[in-house]
């Protein structure tokens, strides 16, 4: 992966004081989708990732919060039990920019032969 490449990261964070947890959340939510409170799919090359860390890290305190970002590859496989993270309809990245096809399927009642 080049370092400018797109790519898709899982944030994730655990932050000990809730106004610094509450600061990260809002910075977050304004990098990418959050997925439950702590944990968000961010969109980015490799390069935009460790500036997005490095103004992490100035957020939170190093000696007791823990930040952590992993690439999730194309293909990596997930399981997921209970609601849905995202509503029906609500694509992220690259597939959100892809058009979508609808499928429409009609009943056709028997003939009578």
């Amino acid at each position: 992966m080049s370092l400018h490449d797109p790519a898709r990261w899982i944030v994730t964070y655990d932050i000990t004081d809730p106004r610094r947890g509450a600061r990260v959340h809002r910075f977050m939510k304004a990098q990418g989708v959050p997925l439950q409170y702590s944990v968000f799919i961010v969109e980015a090359s490799a390069a935009r990732m460790h500036a997005l860390m490095l103004e992490l890290e100035a957020l939170i305190a190093p000696a007791m919060d823990d930040v952590r970002a992993y690439r999730w590859t194309v293909q990596a496989e997930s399981h997921a039990l209970g609601k849905p993270l995202l509503p029906d309809g609500v694509l992220i990245g690259a597939e959100a920019a892809k058009p979508t096809r609808r499928v429409v399927r009609r009943m056709v009642a028997p003939s009578d032969a």
